[in-house]
């Protein structure tokens, strides 16, 4: 008795039948990692619940060879391309012209994220309504988290009227495309991309998958039609981009929108740039009317006495390539049993225990390690860069001694261990600012002084200090003249 076998051509086509039909997959809901089997956690981003099951098809490469076609547009040599169409066209909001590199290019993507309540829709707002006045081309702002009329009571407070300003709420991404049909605008804010949804495609508004494809949709739409899109994007617990990492590789911007809801300055954040430089910061004031730009925001970080107190010291901090003058104030409290408390607001706690550390160790007259230490920066700012180190110092010690330092006075530096004082970047820039401020003594690292540089503000004396002990001789010489 024979048994029967079955053939090879049943068996290929068997096998060729399950190769097209779809096989389940997972794929993770907040950042798109796809596990080979179901999980609770995912293991890429650690949210709990957010691994779906989703279907793939088979592999799309079957291994035949791919025919060329005739391309829509030839390849041209370089200099016959015009870069006219990609020159920026301002907003009419300065800083954020600041960050972008001069304005926004017809057919750029930008991605403007930031915490909830910081203020991005009224600042777009405000953005939409000064290209309407100014650009001679209609701007369309699409809300899908808000009604019309909610929008329009914004532009009532803000005096954001203008004919050529469009609203629409919509959440379906045909929708919108037909008000782009409709309108034909030359600035599109969307308002937010994730609570827009395609119905091409799987997945829940603001999944990986919908805010994938839309933004893919989106991108494509305003590089054909030559309109500057600008994207609001909602961030995660840790502040990053919500959603799958590609939404930042698809746009050409990348903007970060940052600021403490207890205090009014807000900040604009390049993150990425195809037009500019990427490490630009724009500086805001959020008030009852709106928000405004800040030319010169130094001010907000500054407080003018009548007379010298012990405990401020100004530095300059380099808010990517902006300086900005930042007055660092410190408490010393009184003598406690046990562990003192080390409190501080807008600068970095272990830095700052650090420099406690050196004070106690390389100076006499001062004993830390039983008192309370306070030590916050003015006007909302954080600085955690090195090279407030010595900031940090001179006011801990002014505090410690009740020794008023010279208001004229700025210091620059990172404090080491061993109490020497290192060299940091961009000192002429930072000291250019502290003269246009009015700053006439400048406490510099080695090598960064006018005699080591060659140059620096006429009107300003720089001392060189190795120490932090030469530190506050100077200062305590500067004070007393």
């Amino acid at each position: 008795m024979s048994r029967s076998t079955p053939s090879r051509a049943g068996t290929g086509s068997r096998s060729r039948a399950a190769a097209r039909e779809p096989r389940p997959a997972y794929e993770c809901d907040a950042c798109g990692h796809q596990p080979p089997k179901w999980v609770g956690r995912c293991p890429e981003c650690g949210e709990w619940g957010s691994v779906v099951e989703c279907t793939v098809t088979g592999p799309t490469v079957s291994g035949r060879v791919v025919s060329s076609r005739v391309p829509a547009e030839p390849a041209r040599p370089i200099a016959t391309i015009s870069a006219a169409p990609a020159r920026a066209r301002p907003t009419g909001v300065g800083e954020l012209d600041r960050v972008l590199g001069g304005g926004l290019v017809p057919g750029a993507v930008v991605l403007l994220a930031g915490e909830p309540g910081v203020g991005k829709s009224t600042l777009l707002l405000d953005v939409a309504q000064q290209w309407a006045a100014g650009a001679g081309s209609p701007s369309l702002v699409v809300s899908g988290e808000e009604s019309v009329s909610q929008v329009r009571l914004r532009a009532e407070r803000m005096g954001t009227l203008h004919d050529q300003l469009f609203l629409a709420a919509e959440s379906d991404l045909a929708a919108v495309l037909g008000h782009l049909d409709a309108v034909k605008p030359g600035l599109l804010v969307l308002d937010s991309v994730q609570t827009i949804s395609t119905t091409g495609t799987e997945g829940v508004p603001g999944g990986v998958t919908q805010v994938r494809a839309v933004t893919a949709a989106l991108v494509a739409v305003a590089k054909g039609r030559g309109v500057a899109t600008v994207l609001v994007g909602h961030v995660t617990k840790d502040g990053q981009v919500a959603g799958p990492r590609v939404l930042e590789h698809l746009v050409d911007v990348v903007l970060h929108f940052e600021g403490d809801k207890h205090s009014s300055l807000r900040m604009v954040r390049g993150v990425k740039n195809r037009f500019g430089a990427a490490d630009e910061v724009g500086c805001f004031e959020m008030h009852e009317g709106g928000i405004s730009s800040l030319a010169d925001p130094s001010g907000l970080f500054l407080t003018r006495y009548s007379e010298p107190v012990p405990g401020t010291c100004v530095t300059v901090a380099m808010e990517g390539r902006r300086a900005l003058l930042t007055e660092v104030q410190a408490l010393i409290g009184a003598t406690v049993a046990g562990s003192p408390r080390r409190t501080v607001s807008g600068l970095d706690s272990a830095r700052l225990a650090m420099v406690l550390a050196v004070l106690q160790r390389r100076t006499e007259r001062l004993t830390l390690h039983d008192r309370e230490v306070f030590a916050a920066t003015v006007g909302g700012i954080r600085v955690v860069e090195p090279a407030a180190d010595l900031a940090v110092a001179l006011a801990v010690a002014s505090g410690g001694l009740n020794l008023a330092i010279a208001p004229h006075l700025v210091a620059i530096g990172e404090v080491g261990l061993t109490g020497e004082v290192r060299r940091v970047g961009a000192v002429p820039r930072r000291l250019a600012e502290a003269a246009r401020l009015g700053f006439r003594l400048a406490l510099v690292p080695p090598g960064c002084g006018p005699t080591s540089t060659g140059a620096g503000p006429e009107q300003m004396r720089v001392i060189e200090v190795t120490d932090v002990r030469s530190a506050l001789q100077a200062a305590a010489r500067a004070s007393a003249e």
